[in-house]
């Protein structure tokens, strides 16, 4: 084995290496040593046999990560005391933030009466109002000369009375720090458009910028253009100077929505539809229970209860619009799917794990009224990039459906949350008319975050399925050709799961709607997430139940047969998708192994993976090949490397942007530290539950990158970002991972 540094066994202690000075010296498809380990493996890519002997080796131990013993740092010591917590804050990848605080809720109140203390600095729960700290240049460029040569500069609005800098080479010279030489020292955004819309600003200025002389003799600084690029470019589906970037929603649609301007005609119609019927429905239902029941004869024939519910659906009008020439989707064993996660879900990371191979995506969850109030925050998670807007893999080996057409099918779909009827409709309304480019509007029926339940939405719906079927069914009927989804959990209490009864609703519509003739709520797939909203992640996900979901909509399906020309049966105008519904797993998907036994054992027709994705993204390249493939550090580093690429072109490579890009990327290497190399472990597969105990890399780099020291982290990030900006501050979420505390004794 060759030389490594000793790593410090306080976790404490940042890992202390220059690896950011002579980064360019790591090749990146580089082989790993990896002498005495019993293994053998060449090259960056490795298949490792699951079926490898094991009898020889040491019995694993639940809850605790098998490195092989020339690994650990004390190979001797306790493995459990040893390993790492963290498996109950892995609810971070759906923690709240402040875009789920409830401004107006009670439970700020302090006190009741007469105490009306400041909430400025109060800091409950977890990941509440962390701080990250600005990113700002010392000087302040007016906007009218960012883009402007050094003597045209546009004339400012402001006059003598502006407060911002307007000249230009004090700005360069005092007013913003030095250039960056990562990437070559050239400019992401230029690189790829052929222009910098950062202007002056930009941290690669000098890569797009030079100095000429003028007729007169003076020297001027102009900013440069390469016409090729920048003509192929504006060619692009995107809009304000995003390129390759589709669902940019213009300034104006954004002013229009918060200023009330915008109209939701459809929602409206189906809204008015609704309470038009709600009175004739609550007296049917009301003169039903009111019956006398006949002793000799307690249950209607079936003819009378047919005449009976003809009568019934003839007193109601047809809704306003119908959701049965919707588009088709299809799921199956070649669409493994990334979950909506909250943070981590951004477009660059989504970038990465679909050139990694993910099939399907999703947006973070967007709450609904912040969209139609036109917040600019939440519109921005609607975003994405041009390669998921391409049509994922489909090989005609599974269940089609009649009509799908995978050249109009796409990979990117968008979340949102609401917690009534009028307001999910007006949300699907406004996406759809503003984001032409959605495969599919899933509804978060799942997420266990305290503020978003105590609203009534996430998994709060959960409770009431009834309210539930009505608010995708109303999604259904204004999203136009837009699928409509639904994400749900086993339930809101560890020992009553609900899922079996909600779904049976969800796929044949419930009581009251059968009896109204209002339809099935029209979905297009339910995914099922193996876990209860009060169980969150401390214990494994339940595939077994996820199993008796996925058998109840097959025999849903068989039983469909049955209903044909009946009353039972749904109005085929009612129904998306041909009628077919897709049931996705989604719980503790770590590796190629998972992800088929939960095909082949639970049923479902394909898998949604999420932390999974956020430790090791090439998960979805693991599937597609069907090994495992024992990454080196060089070439984990290229992945945060093409993150950082992809962040300075998405959030803007000036200092700002910069920030923002250095705080995501900070964000996943807090999950993406726990990785712990295949060929580091004395068996197969690996279990995304386990923690590992302290444990050094095959070399300096796997070391560092395996750190759960977040400065470590930020030691990362300043190889392809530069040092972190002075004001920049980085608080985990993952506090138990990231040790910032003195060492003992």
């Amino acid at each position: 084995m060759t030389d490594k540094t000793a790593i410090s066994a306080d976790p404490a202690e940042p890992v202390q290496r220059q690896l950011h000075s002579n980064i360019e010296n790591i090749e990146p498809d580089g082989g790993i040593g990896n002498e005495g380990n019993g293994t053998e493996l060449s090259g960056p890519k490795r298949k490792i046999n699951p079926e490898d002997d094991l009898t020889s080796r040491s019995k694993r131990q639940k809850g605790v990560a098998p490195i092989k013993a020339e690994y650990l740092i004390h190979p001797t010591g306790s493995r459990v005391a040893e390993a790492r917590r963290g498996a109950e804050d892995d609810d971070a990848a759906e923690a709240a933030d402040d875009r789920y605080r409830d401004r107006n809720s009670r439970d700020k109140r302090q006190g009741g009466k007469g105490h009306k203390k400041s909430q400025r600095n109060n800091q409950k729960g977890q990941n509440t109002s962390r701080k990250f700290g600005s990113s700002h240049d010392k000087l302040q460029l007016c906007n009218t000369r960012a883009l402007s040569p050094e003597f045209s500069p546009k004339d400012c609005s402001y006059g003598d009375r502006c407060r911002l800098e307007h000249d230009l080479r004090k700005y360069l010279a005092k007013g913003k720090r030095e250039d960056l030489t990562t990437f070559g020292g050239k400019c992401p955004i230029y690189e790829s458009k052929g222009f910098c819309n950062l202007g002056w600003k930009c941290r690669f200025v000098g890569s797009h910028s030079e100095e000429r002389e003028n007729k007169d003799g003076r020297q001027e600084l102009i900013l440069m253009e390469d016409p090729e690029r920048k003509s192929a470019a504006e060619q692009s589906p995107a809009a304000e100077d995003e390129v390759g970037v589709v669902n940019v929603v213009p300034k104006e649609a954004k002013i229009n929505l918060s200023k009330r301007k915008t109209g939701t005609p459809r929602s409206d119609a189906y809204l008015q539809w609704v309470n038009a019927n709600v009175d004739s429905l609550r007296n049917h239902f009301d003169n039903k229970l009111g019956a006398p029941i006949q002793e000799d004869d307690k249950k209607p024939e079936p003819e009378q209860e047919k005449h009976e519910k003809g009568d019934n659906r003839a007193q109601y009008t047809e809704p306003p619009f119908l959701p049965s020439e919707k588009r088709r989707i299809y799921y199956g064993s070649e669409t493994p799917i990334l979950a909506p996660l909250t943070t981590q879900g951004n477009l660059p990371f989504r970038r990465l794990c679909v050139e990694l191979g993910a099939q399907v995506t999703w947006s973070e969850m967007a709450m609904g009224l912040p969209l139609i109030q036109g917040e600019k925050g939440e519109w921005a998670l609607m975003k994405a990039h041009e390669s998921e807007i391409r049509p994922p893999k489909f090989f005609q080996k599974n269940i089609i459906v009649q009509g799908y057409d995978n050249a109009k099918d796409l990979k990117f779909g968008a979340q949102i949350a609401a917690n009534k009827p009028w307001l999910a409709t007006k949300t699907v309304e406004v996406l759809t008319s503003l984001c032409p480019h959605l495969r599919a509007i899933d509804l978060n029926c799942g997420c266990p975050i305290n503020l978003v339940c105590e609203q009534g939405a996430g998994s709060a719906l959960l409770d009431n399925g009834a309210k539930l079927e009505n608010i995708l069914r109303g999604m259904n009927y204004v999203s136009n050709e837009t699928p409509i989804t639904a994400k749900i959990r086993m339930g809101t209490k560890d020992s009553q799961p609900t899922a079996l009864k909600l779904v049976k609703r969800l796929v044949l519509g419930g009581y009251e709607a059968i009896e109204a003739g209002k339809g099935t709520s029209g979905v297009a797939a339910i995914t099922l997430h193996g876990r209860s909203k009060q169980q969150r992640y401390t214990k494994s996900a339940d595939w077994s139940y996820i199993a008796e979901c996925a058998a109840l909509i097959r025999r849903l399906k068989r039983d469909r047969s049955e209903q044909s020309d009946t009353m039972k049966e749904a109005d085929p105008r009612d129904v998306a998708n041909e009628g077919h519904v897709y049931f996705v797993g989604n719980g503790d998907c770590y590796s190629h192994i998972d992800y088929y036994n939960h095909l082949d054992n639970a049923q479902v027709d394909s898998v949604m993976v999420a932390r999974g994705a956020l430790i090791k993204p090439w998960i979805f390249e693991e599937i597609e090949k069907g090994q495992y493939l024992d990454k080196s550090a060089s070439e984990r580093l290229t992945y945060v490397e093409k993150f950082a690429k992809y962040g300075l072109q998405t959030w803007g490579s000036d200092e700002m942007g910069i920030g923002t890009t250095r705080r995501f990327l900070l964000e996943w290497l807090s999950f993406a530290c726990r990785y712990v190399p295949v060929g580091l472990l004395e068996h197969l597969p690996p279990n995304i539950q386990d923690r590992a105990p302290a444990f050094k890399g095959r070399d300096d780099l796997e070391s560092l990158m395996s750190s759960e020291n977040y400065k470590d982290w930020i030691k990362i990030s300043e190889m392809f970002l530069g040092p972190a900006h002075p004001d920049f501050k980085f608080e985990p979420k993952h506090k138990s991972n990231a040790y910032d505390i003195e060492a003992e004794g």
